[in-house]
């Protein structure tokens, strides 16, 4: 037998008897609120065949009970009047002891190793009311606010560590009809973070790393429990298409600790559920330390935002000039062309000073120089440590973003000048929008054609 005395009241106690080796194979447990005056079977649920090893109660919810038998785990909300299975998918397995650690269920198995089950949090929110519910939202358990390594061989023969970030469960009876959307909000209700059940169609580099795991975008939607772990980040800089490594190293600003939100919204309903962010008690910095490296990122990512948008609209335009040259050879739209081609030579230069044009793989800055946004990338990964920036590192973003500014400022004068001339020009000339070559026959002649040789 086992006794386990309750860690939520003095006066009960609970005992878990094994009579297997007496060929009885029947479950059973007893629990007494009276210092042990009386004791009350609390079997209801668990089948026989079952007999039990262990119970234990969880040490922040009163009544909520976990009890190891020899086929499983079984889990009562009511302090035992009730039991019914928590496996999951662990195996059919003899479950000889277990304990709550933390926000986990933990337990050892005969021949089966440990389980843990991560974040038991949805399991102690549980109750009638919302076990009826259509959707559901669990509180995240408090998060702490840690750096965990990214890049490490996975291949290795090691177990799954628990989600990194904020773990976020939530529940739908059944799957629901169109977007799902996750939103992580601030203090003051600003979006910090926006995550979708829809997949983004964003354009990607090859990987080069096969074992670097890329960050998760797309959230679960699924009948049934759900989870999604926020990696405790901002939205990052704007993507740039094709950009090399864009999916790890364009990640937006660690959040500092204090109170955040989260709100799930499905089916044009939403619920909302507080999110507590703590500082790692290992770090020996001040929140207004932390505070201060924060805004530095936040300026780091919006400079960088401004400088992909820039490259992306020259990218946009020098691509519509490249195929309109191809398509306009004729005489009469040669004014046209050079309207395009002098735009185009504007452009170009301030694309190859912002961005090294020639790195096509994470390692070409062995061969080619860093430019203004390799070097800023770079400037952000040196403040991704807990405390404030250095006066070199204020420094370096301060000369960088002066290096930026009047080439993003050309390329909007341009943009309102250039580009505007070229539009006009095009109107003029009566450029159709869609063009087809003389060398090319149209549907007509070549149907023309075919009578012909008839």
């Amino acid at each position: 037998s086992l006794i386990e005395a309750s860690p939520n009241d003095p006066g009960t106690a609970y005992v878990a008897l094994d009579c297997h080796k007496l060929d009885d194979l029947k479950p059973y447990i007893y629990r007494t609120s009276d210092f042990g005056k009386t004791w009350v079977q609390i079997t209801n649920g668990i089948p026989n065949g079952a007999y039990v090893h262990a119970v234990r109660e969880d040490p922040k919810r009163k009544g909520l009970l976990y009890a190891g038998t020899e086929t499983g785990v079984y889990v009562s909300w009511d302090n035992g009047a009730n039991w019914q299975s928590l496996m999951l998918d662990l195996p059919n397995t003899p479950i000889h002891d277990l304990v709550v650690k933390n926000d986990d269920l933990v337990v050892a198995t005969h021949g089966r190793s440990f389980w843990v089950l991560d974040d038991i949090g949805p399991l102690r929110q549980m109750n009638v009311q919302l076990a009826n519910s259509d959707v559901l939202l669990y509180k995240p358990a408090v998060t702490y606010r840690m750096h965990w390594p990214e890049d490490y061989e996975k291949r290795q023969p090691v177990g799954a560590n628990p989600p990194k970030g904020a773990v976020v469960s939530y529940y739908f009876k059944s799957a629901p009809k169109g977007e799902v959307k996750l939103e992580i909000l601030d203090a003051k209700g600003q979006l910090v973070r926006a995550l979708s059940s829809v997949e983004k169609k964003d354009e990607e580099t090859p990987p080069e790393w096969p074992d670097q795991a890329k960050p998760e975008e797309k959230i679960p939607a699924n009948s049934g429990m759900n989870r999604f772990a926020w990696d405790l980040r901002y939205e990052g800089p704007h993507r740039l298409p094709g950009e090399v490594s864009g999916e790890t190293r364009s990640r937006g600003p660690m959040a500092p600790p204090g109170t955040y939100q989260v709100r799930l919204t499905a089916e044009g309903k939403t619920y909302t559920a507080p999110v507590e962010l703590k500082m790692d008690p290992r770090v020996k910095v001040t929140e207004a330390d932390v505070q201060k490296e924060f805004e530095l990122q936040l300026r780091m990512r919006d400079e960088l935002s401004a400088i992909h948008d820039t490259i992306r609209e020259i990218r946009d335009a020098r691509s519509q000039i490249k195929t309109l040259r191809g398509r306009l050879e004729d005489v009469k739209f040669k004014s046209v062309v050079e309207t395009a081609d002098s735009l185009d030579q504007k452009a170009k230069p301030i694309e190859e000073q912002l961005l090294q044009v020639q790195v096509k793989s994470s390692e070409a800055n062995l061969n080619y120089p860093d430019l203004i946004d390799e070097q800023l990338h770079g400037l952000v990964y040196s403040v991704s440590y807990d405390g404030a920036p250095t006066q070199q590192q204020y420094a370096a973003f301060d000369s960088l973003q002066g290096q930026a500014a009047p080439l993003l400022a050309k390329w909007k004068q341009i943009r309102s000048t250039d580009l505007v001339a070229l539009n006009d020009a095009m109107r003029k000339e009566n450029v159709p929008a869609i063009f087809i070559s003389p060398g090319v026959a149209t549907g007509q002649e070549i149907k023309a054609a075919g009578q012909t040789q008839r």
